[in-house]
């Protein structure tokens, strides 16, 4: 089962996963990044997700915005952090109104990012460790994409694995398995939030945190595809 771009989205990321019936002890989930920002709830998908990669293995990949996270903590690049959903992110650790009517105070958010440093190192350790690709014999997996011009992917610069966009949409990636991919919401590519299938690559980024849905794509053991998909907003039922 593969999940991309839970962006803070944790009702609907955990009512995906009761959706898709999923079974840690027996499914193999794969992350494909971008777990923080723009939705209400990055600290509380770290959490579950450090928890899932340390008792059951699931594979943890790095997207743009986590590392957008990490270079604001650690390299104080904020700007860029802070205009891309890095508000609702410090909020997720501080308070939902810690920024009153989301005004950026200097002297708040130095304190939020000494409060994140001091008490959630561990979420920091664990977004620095995050690979840029998990491949099988049938399928690689990716945040944004390949770039088609380099012969071996494993040798493009970093920043096309979690950024990339058009320049791997357009071009054949030459392999001899599909890539899935997240990143770039569906609806720029096929106009509906769903998962977006091509011989070569497969997109499943369906933009919760704008308002649409969270997808998940499962590769069953004979190869083919099963999809699955809950609306911002969901929930996880009450009754368990």
């Amino acid at each position: 089962m593969v999940i991309s771009d839970i962006h803070g989205c944790y009702d609907e990321f955990n009512a995906l996963l009761h959706t898709a019936n999923y079974i840690p002890e027996q499914d193999k989930l794969i992350l494909l990044g971008d777990y923080v920002d723009r939705g209400p709830n990055s600290k509380e998908v770290l959490n579950q997700i450090i928890q899932l990669h340390q008792d059951y293995g699931v594979v943890t990949l790095r997207g743009n915005h986590d590392q957008l996270f990490l270079e604001a903590m650690l390299l104080q690049e904020d700007d860029r952090w802070l205009k891309n959903g890095g508000y609702q992110t410090v909020e997720s650790y501080m308070g939902p109104s810690y920024f009153e009517d989301h005004y950026f105070n200097k002297n708040a958010y130095a304190e939020a990012k000494a409060y994140i440093m001091e008490h959630y190192p561990h979420h920091l350790e664990f977004l620095q460790a995050l690979p840029y690709y998990y491949e099988t014999d049938t399928h690689l997996f990716v945040h944004a994409g390949i770039n088609p011009f380099y012969a071996d992917f494993r040798e493009q610069p970093k920043d096309d694995f979690i950024w990339i966009r058009d320049l791997f949409h357009d071009q054949p990636t030459s392999l001899d398995k599909p890539v899935v991919f997240g990143h770039t919401p569906t609806v720029h590519l096929h106009e509906s939030p769903g998962v977006w299938f091509q011989k070569d690559k497969i997109g499943i980024d369906g933009a919760c945190a704008y308002g649409k849905q969270l997808n998940c794509l499962e590769i069953t053991e004979d190869g083919t595809y099963k999809t699955y998909a809950v609306y911002k907003g969901t929930k996880l039922p009450a009754s368990t």
